[in-house]
């Protein structure tokens, strides 16, 4: 089991999480460079796989490229549907040269791409091509946080098959460096005041148009240096935050307006996907009733494999 919910301490990988996730981020504004607008910013995620993450497949002009974070064996793949390939190692070093490298590998493969070198919802943050500050890089961190996320993304897409409404991929946010599901209402929400830390107001406002739940995963950061699971609602219905949810040892956090559940809390746990798919539908259950959704008619029983659902 701790194999499958490795140890993330945040002081312990610290600099290398900051490292990897302005890595992340220029993967993510490779594909926001060339990809059209989805709702609520979907075009632009990473998504798990068994070696790390991964853009899928991104229109460049006349080919399409995928970017690619191997985690075990430390490299970024890019691939291009003529068939050649290029390869970035993640390694210590800094973030500009980083993105030199990603930007002269994309030109060699016919997909030249500009990027805004802004870092997105990092506060304080320099531009990516003039940050020349060499970071250090722990593979065996990446590796442990590449299979915890494996471990979050199983539920997670568990979690998702009991909703027939709108909900979006399980998929990974390079902005806030977090792995998300979210289910919608169907009803517009009000307009967001947007706010948010080096995140444009429109891309705000957009992403919260409708009414919805939010699940997610997070490694900690320097304000909460803790690995933990949230969930929230949009926008915050009357009683959330007096909300009796599950598991022992959720709370609400008045700070960060959502519920918290210690990823520790979890993988101690003798069954964590038991306790992390309780706090999953107790949470999504107090959005949805304080909220009134029509629960009977955006409900299904969690899926099996093989066995399609019963209509």
């Amino acid at each position: 089991m701790s194999d499958a919910w490795p140890v993330l301490g945040w002081a312990d990988w610290r600099a290398t999480a900051k490292h990897l996730h302005l890595m992340t981020q220029v993967a993510g504004k490779v594909r926001l460079a060339h990809t059209p607008w989805l709702n609520h910013s979907w075009h632009v995620t990473l998504y798990p796989t068994a070696r790390g993450l991964d853009t899928g497949p991104v229109p460049a002009g006349p080919v399409t490229v995928q970017l690619s974070f191997d985690l075990i064996d430390g490299r970024l793949h890019i691939a291009s549907d003529r068939g050649e390939t290029r390869e970035v190692a993640l390694r210590a070093g800094s973030i500009a040269g980083f993105l030199r490298e990603v930007l002269a590998a994309l030109d060699a493969l016919g997909a030249p791409t500009v990027i805004d070198p802004m870092p997105s919802e990092i506060p304080g943050a320099v531009r990516m091509d003039t940050d020349d500050d060499e970071r250090p890089f722990d593979a065996d961190a990446a590796r442990r946080f590449r299979r915890a996320l494996l471990s979050v993304d199983r539920v997670f897409r568990e979690f998702r098959t009991g909703f027939l409404g709108k909900a979006s991929p399980a998929h990974f946010f390079w902005g806030s460096f977090d792995l998300a599901v979210t289910r919608f209402s169907g009803r517009a929400a009000p307009l967001h005041p947007g706010g948010a830390p080096g995140l444009p107001d429109d891309v705000t406002r957009e992403a919260y148009s409708h009414e919805e739940a939010s699940l997610g995963f997070w490694p900690g950061n320097d304000d909460y240096p803790h690995a933990a699971f949230y969930a929230y609602a949009w926008p915050m219905p009357g009683g959330y935050a007096d909300a009796a949810v599950r598991p022992e040892g959720a709370a609400f956090d008045a700070k960060l307006g959502e519920f918290l559940l210690s990823y520790d809390a979890v993988r101690a746990s003798p069954d964590p996907r038991a306790m992390l798919l309780d706090f999953a539908r107790t949470t999504y259950a107090a959005a949805a009733d304080l909220g009134r959704w029509d629960r009977a008619a955006l409900e299904c029983a969690i899926g099996a494999p093989g066995r399609p659902r019963t209509v």
